[in-house]
């Protein structure tokens, strides 16, 4: 299993209308309206207080590996994230746990434009092309429908479901291809 900062940061990632790049200082009034929004965060345990936030949050937020900002149109937008999935938590394909977890958040704003599945598709061709052969893995809500239909989208097929979080989890996993070039 290959740590993701050996591959991190990679160059900006760029699709038709995102650009797929690491936190800068500018993008932490959106990260802030993130993690406080009540939308972004109904399947997500609910948000946090924006003043608890704006003590909390660095200059430059997010800035570590496997962390992309989705940017439209010079904007953050949103996030992706590709982390290792914590050990200890429900839901694994490898016996040594530690897959890559994918993971989005949106703006309300940016919702209903595909970009989570054009910003999702985009981590996912440069994950396989950077650590090839390894599983990418998906958790949400069942309740959150439109989660799990983009999960399908993207390619993950259930794995299993599981009680997490006071909730029934959808957990998806991502078979590996060797990406063509």
């Amino acid at each position: 299993m290959t740590d993701l900062a050996s591959v991190w940061p990679p160059a900006p990632i760029r699709t038709e209308r995102l650009v797929l790049r690491p936190s800068e200082a500018r993008d932490r009034p959106a990260f802030i309206e993130l993690f406080a929004s009540p939308e972004v965060h109904t399947y997500l345990g609910g948000p946090r207080p924006r003043d608890e936030l704006e003590r909390a949050v660095p200059e430059v937020p997010g800035r570590r590996p496997g962390v992309f900002v989705i940017d439209a149109d010079g904007a953050m937008v949103g996030t992706v994230t590709l982390e290792r999935r914590d050990a200890q938590r429900p839901g694994h394909v490898r016996p040594d746990a530690g897959e890559a977890e994918i993971g989005y958040m949106l703006l309300p704003e940016a919702w209903g434009q595909g970009y989570a599945a054009e910003a999702c598709a985009a981590a996912l061709r440069w994950f396989a092309r950077a650590l090839p052969g390894e599983p990418v893995v998906l958790c949400t809500r069942t309740d959150n429908h439109r989660s799990t239909r983009l999960a399908r989208e993207l390619g993950f097929t259930e794995a299993e479901r599981f009680e997490e979080y006071g909730a029934e989890q959808w957990f998806g996993v991502l078979t590996p291809v060797t990406p063509s070039d």
